[in-house]
């Protein structure tokens, strides 16, 4: 365990961990170990073959793609607390950095000068001729205000933006989730034809969790997936020695079972026979998750988000060396990635950023290394950035907190808001919404979607909403956007019946719908015309107490506009 690493000086910032790291660090393995038991994610796991053949979006989900972008962004996750002050060295406060850190500093000659003002260790050279193209930029200080040093809380933080996290009770929705809850509100019946995201690796993240599934096709590991871009298959049914028995028969239907829940396999499959390599990569878990990214991206497979992951920054011990290992392979495979991609003049349409649960404090440990500290930097990648800056205001060495910690002087909402509303081009008061009403702070960062002016902005106290959608003056089904108003929600009275509460913003006729796991209808549950105002619909009622105990999906339709929910029948 990582205290077993630690010489506990009697320092004020020799060795110093926060109280429960090593449990806390079992708790984290934990739940990765349990989501790691095979491919996670997708709301595919509902309804089985029924989406092998994914049906077209309906024009509502079409019509908020349209109001985006052909942009695509990826999240890279540096897993474990990555040290900016060994990513991001200050020129301008050197001696003091120098002095914090006198067995692990990165000597001035091994420092690659791209300002007067900051520099990246030469080991990061490979990322020169980006800067010089205008593909880099870093943006110091990153975090949040009373920051968790805890992995797993820290991990959850970013992921689901909850501030009010404390331990293991905060929001189970991420940022991304909610993005594409609102993108795809129908998305339990009628997926989109390509992944909506995909995640490789770090199975515990809530990047892409909404309220009803994740968005994420994800795999466990690069293996996984590149036999999935391979083969079209998860499992291989052909060479796998099933024997002529009982067990190997079911073990067949089982894996062709799992082989046909995975319905967008073969999208992968197809674009990645469609895309191809123009750059050899190195031969490490990092570059290759990023040469499978390109040619899935050159093959036209139609996602716009992807995350990928590179472990081992919970550098509490002989960091120079881990540090170095993993910027460098980083460093060679993001320059890599985008001389790819220029191949097919995609680079401008691709921006990479990095993330971290937290960054490192300023002063080394007894061990070589570095603790749990606050502010770190973001790095940015992509010609679409429009020109290679370091953005925002250092934090400064001299003044630490009693822990030795960086105070951030970036909120990470911002930086999402910014990705979200300026690269991914989502309606503003959408953003504030997704980010759980964080006001929209945009950072200059090359790219701008909405149209507002860097950076001085006028903001309100209070975020802005979505205006109301009056009734047609016919009195006739209300315009499409007004569905995306309807509150639905299922609830369970004392008898533990199932109900679905409605809230209508304005008259209109509403047909639900009743779907099993595996995709079949089961029966109307409500078709009516229903006036404006709340209702309560006892779906075993309505059913004539057919139904068998399980779990089920509704779908409400709005005229030629759906939404669907799942509900558990008792």
């Amino acid at each position: 365990m990582c205290d077993n690493h630690h010489n506990h000086d009697t320092s004020p910032y020799k060795g110093l961990e926060h109280e429960g790291h090593d449990q806390e660090h079992k708790s984290w393995s934990r739940r990765s170990f349990i989501q790691a038991l095979g491919i996670a994610g997708s709301g595919s796991m509902f309804l089985g073959s029924n989406l092998v053949s994914a049906s077209a979006p309906s024009p509502f989900t079409s019509a908020i793609a349209d109001a985006e972008t052909d942009n695509i962004l990826i999240l890279i996750r540096l897993s474990g607390g990555n040290d900016g002050l060994s990513t991001v060295i200050p020129i301008q406060q050197y001696d003091t950095y120098a002095n914090a850190r006198p067995n692990i500093y990165i000597p001035e000659s091994k420092v690659l000068k791209l300002t007067d003002d900051f520099g990246v260790p030469t080991y990061m050279n490979s990322l020169e001729p980006m800067w010089g193209d205008g593909q880099f930029k870093a943006v110091h200080g990153v975090g949040y205000e009373n920051q968790s040093l805890s992995h797993f809380t820290g991990s959850d933080i970013y992921a689901n933006t909850d501030l009010t996290t404390t331990g293991f009770s905060g929001l189970n929705t991420g940022w991304m989730g909610r993005h594409f809850e609102e993108c795809y509100p129908n998305y339990l019946i009628d997926p989109p034809p390509a992944p909506a995201a995909i995640q490789i690796g770090n199975l515990s993240n809530l990047v892409f969790q909404g309220e009803e599934t994740n968005y994420a096709f994800v795999t466990n590991n690069i293996d996984q997936l590149e036999e999935i871009a391979e083969t079209g298959l998860f499992y291989d049914l052909e060479t796998a020695p099933f024997g002529d028995c009982m067990y190997g028969d079911q073990l067949r239907f089982l894996r062709g079972v799992a082989n046909t829940t995975y319905e967008y396999a073969g999208k992968i499959h197809e674009a990645y026979e469609r895309g191809q390599n123009q750059v050899e990569y190195q031969d490490n878990g990092f570059a290759r998750q990023l040469a499978l990214l390109a040619r899935l991206i050159k093959g036209n497979l139609g996602t716009k988000v992807y995350m990928i992951s590179m472990g081992g920054f919970d550098t509490h011990g002989n960091q120079p060396l881990a540090h170095e290992r993993l910027m460098t392979n980083l460093s060679i495979a993001v320059n890599n990635f985008y001389e790819d991609l220029a191949f097919t003049e995609q680079d401008d349409k691709v921006l990479s950023m990095t993330f971290s649960e937290f960054g490192r404090r300023i002063f080394e440990n007894g061990s070589n290394g570095t603790d749990h500290g606050k502010a770190a930097p973001t790095l940015f990648f992509g010609s679409g950035l429009n020109g290679s800056a370091f953005v925002g205001d250092h934090p400064a060495l001299d003044s630490p907190n009693s822990r030795g910690n960086l105070e951030y002087t970036m909120d990470f909402r911002d930086l999402y808001a910014t990705v979200l509303a300026e690269w991914l081009c989502v309606p503003i008061p959408l953003v504030e919404q997704h980010l759980l009403d964080h006001p929209y702070n945009p950072i200059n960062l090359g790219f701008n979607c909405s149209g507002v002016e860097f950076p001085d902005i006028v903001y309100n106290d209070d975020p802005p909403t979505l205006p109301d959608t009056p009734p047609s003056p016919d009195g006739s089904d209300p315009d499409p956007n007004a569905l995306a108003r309807i509150v639905h929600k299922p609830y369970y009275p004392t008898d533990r019946t199932p109900h679905i509460h409605l809230e209508m913003p304005v008259a209109a006729h509403v047909d639900i719908q009743l779907y099993n796991i595996l995709g079949q209808n089961v029966g109307t549950v409500f078709n009516e015309m229903m006036l404006e105002g709340s209702a309560e619909i006892n779906i075993r009622e309505r059913m004539r107490d057919s139904l068998a105990t399980g779990k089920y999906i509704y779908q409400i339709r709005v005229g030629e506009e759906k939404l669907s929910k799942s509900v558990m029948i008792m």
